[in-house]
């Protein structure tokens, strides 16, 4: 399974989703906190779940359960699914 922290507003997010669409590709979002300098916490349950699984407060961030890896920054993620999904 894929899951997806990340923002509406982040056009860093958009290239993954875009991606994973385009890919067709089932996935699961979560909307860990709002994108830009303040970075508003949307769910502190979601928040602290991505900070425990990647150590990090950044977006986006994939995660794969199949495969068991995790992924931050959105081209790393993208060149990923395109090699084991596309």
């Amino acid at each position: 399974m894929l899951e997806l922290y990340q923002a509406e507003g982040c056009p860093h997010s958009a290239d993954v989703r875009e991606k994973l669409t385009d890919l067709g590709v089932s996935y699961v979002v979560h909307n860990p906190r709002r994108p830009g300098g303040d970075g508003e916490i949307l769910n502190e349950w979601t928040h602290q779940a991505m900070i425990d699984l990647g150590g990090e407060d950044a977006i986006p961030f994939l995660v794969d359960t199949d495969r068991e890896e995790s992924l931050y920054e959105s081209d790393e993620i993208v060149d990923y699914l395109e090699k084991y999904y596309g």
